[in-house]
């Protein structure tokens, strides 16, 4: 009879406590994000997302125009009422709260953008007089690349902790880690740009002399094909030589190619045999600008001209799925694996037009493993290939 009457004062006591962990529960849930299984997991992703946004306006350098993009959401990552942003001589941004501190900051930061040390500043040196502000002191951060000052991150609040002054330290870091990440991709455009410039002289001489010599001889015995020559011509160096993007599509470069071929076959003659092999999955493949052409020159100037008879070149463009490969095969002269080494290493001043330029803006583009593929040895013709994803980010080229 007892437990009878302590039954059901068990049940009432035990489902008050099932029904606030289900109230405990509800209000965890409703507070992290959906998709999340805890509040830390939620946490993670913010703050993630807020150094993601972050560096998306970063990625031009430490520009004003960046910096004050950005200012929100390092604001956010300090977690503190005011932020400055300040380069090596005036401040570009004030985030948040207390901006009447603006005029204070770069005496504030002049240690710091001197030494490259952090600073802590306490209500002695962030001094104010309003009772409605709530800053009243300071943890200012170096910003430096390449050891160099280029500026400082301050966050402003009513005290500085021990974790404080570590996560200031940590996002100016961070945001110079960002700055040298845009300096690379700008030293990077401005290499393939000079890479390309070097190319463009390396096969002008060469090809142009050529190819007059040939529409000449043509003039008086057969001036329509000296005439079709020429416009030829005309089209090829307009397309070598124009001013434009770093990329194009396999499409543009096989029909450059074509131009080439015909001008050196009406050098050649029947000496040169040509087979393509063209996958149409190809062609709106986007490659870098003159990544073909100057492979298909090199087999027919270094493989095929000096040898004796005539000599055949094979171009083909074949579907890999999410790559595409080309491939330029010859059964000329061939050459040594270790010259061949040497020219694509940088070591060799051997004037084999574009295999070493070509290599180069490969790597660059796409990573190490999408250089060029060389097979080749003395007497036994050579075969030159390549890998390109299909879609890369570097690709994408600004409007």
């Amino acid at each position: 009879m007892t437990a009878g009457l302590h039954l059901p004062t068990v049940v009432v006591v035990t489902g008050a406590f099932l029904a606030l962990w289900l109230v405990v529960t509800l209000v965890r849930w409703r507070r992290a994000r959906p998709g999340f299984i805890s509040v830390t997991d939620q946490a993670t992703y913010e703050t993630l997302h807020t150094a993601s946004e972050a560096a998306r306006h970063l990625a031009d350098g430490f520009t004003d125009d960046g910096c004050e993009r950005a200012a929100p959401y390092l604001k956010a990552m300090l977690a503190t009422p005011g932020l400055a942003v300040c380069d090596a001589s005036s401040v570009i941004v004030w985030e948040g709260e207390g901006r009447h501190h603006l005029p204070a900051v770069m005496d504030q930061a002049a240690q710091v953008l001197a030494s490259g040390q952090p600073v802590v500043l306490g209500p002695d040196v962030v001094t104010c007089t309003s009772t409605d502000c709530s800053i009243r002191a300071a943890v200012i951060a170096p910003v430096v690349v390449d050891d160099r000052v280029i500026g400082a991150i301050a966050g402003y609040g009513p005290a500085v902790s021990a974790g404080l002054a570590r996560a200031a330290e940590e996002v100016a870091s961070w945001v110079a880690t960002q700055v040298e990440l845009a300096d690379l991709g700008y030293e990077r455009t401005r290499a393939m740009e000079a890479e390309l410039r070097a190319l463009r002289a390396q096969i002008s001489p060469h090809f142009i002399y050529n190819s007059l010599a040939a529409i000449a001889s043509f003039v008086r015995t057969d001036p329509a094909r000296a005439r079709e020559l020429l416009l030829e011509f005309a089209d090829f160096t307009r397309y070598a030589l124009r001013r434009g993007g770093a990329f194009t599509t396999v499409s543009e470069e096989l029909r450059n190619v074509e131009r080439y071929l015909v001008l050196e076959q009406a050098r050649f003659g029947d000496r040169l045999a040509i087979t393509l092999k063209i996958a149409p999955e190809v062609l709106p493949v986007r490659v870098p600008y003159l990544a073909i052409q100057p492979l298909v020159e090199n087999a027919v100037r270094h493989g095929l001209a000096p040898k004796e008879g005539p000599g055949h070149v094979t171009l083909s463009a074949t579907d890999h799925g999410s790559e595409a490969e080309i491939s330029v095969d010859d059964d000329g002269v061939g050459a040594s694996p270790d010259a061949i080494r040497k020219i694509l290493d940088g070591q060799s001043r051997s004037d084999s037009v574009g295999l070493g330029n070509v290599d180069a803006r490969l790597r660059q583009v796409y990573g190490e493993e999408f250089g060029l593929v060389v097979d080749t040895a003395p007497g036994a013709g050579m075969r030159v290939s390549f890998r390109v994803p299909k879609y890369s980010p570097a690709l994408e080229e600004p409007a």
